[in-house]
């Protein structure tokens, strides 16, 4: 990601590790760069295929729309998993071994739903991503990522 995004040019933060956090990385998939957005907390996710890399410079707005966005679509206020402020995005490097095997593991899942659809261009984005958002994960016991967003807001509220 740090390459595509210009690594000369990106100063990495060093932010506390936090629930709060988005992790980001790049996939290619059918010689096209595809993102992936995880949320350290509740590992709700966001997939978006043909990426450019003009559209993520600035990275932060871009990436506050893309997860409001996907926010958006499953009924959820912008501000459910944490401040969405572009200008209060970092870039830095992996706080959470934990939450990159989760992601390969979500990629994976993109890779097949994808690979069953017939192909990127054939792939139904918006369904993968519903789909994304509720897929068993282990983490403490089997959760959704919806049901984890559900227990945030709840206790938020």
């Amino acid at each position: 990601m740090l390459d595509l995004l210009g690594s000369r040019a990106v100063a990495l933060g060093d932010p506390v590790p936090s629930d709060d956090d988005w992790y980001l990385n790049l996939l290619w998939l059918e010689r096209r760069k595809c993102l992936l957005f995880t949320h350290a907390g509740t590992l709700f996710s966001a997939f978006v295929p043909d990426v450019r890399a003009a559209y993520l410079r600035p990275i932060g707005p871009y990436a506050a729309a893309v997860i409001e966005s996907e926010l958006r679509s499953e009924g959820l206020p912008p501000e459910a998993l944490g401040s969405l402020d572009p200008a209060e995005v970092q870039l830095a490097k992996t706080a959470s071994r934990s939450v990159l095997g989760f992601m390969n593991d979500i990629a994976v899942h993109c890779r097949y739903q994808i690979a069953a659809d017939g192909g990127l261009s054939a792939c139904d984005v918006a369904l993968l991503n519903h789909r994304l958002r509720r897929t068993l994960h282990n983490r403490d016991g089997y959760v959704r990522p919806l049901e984890l967003v559900a227990e945030r807001l709840h206790a938020d509220g």
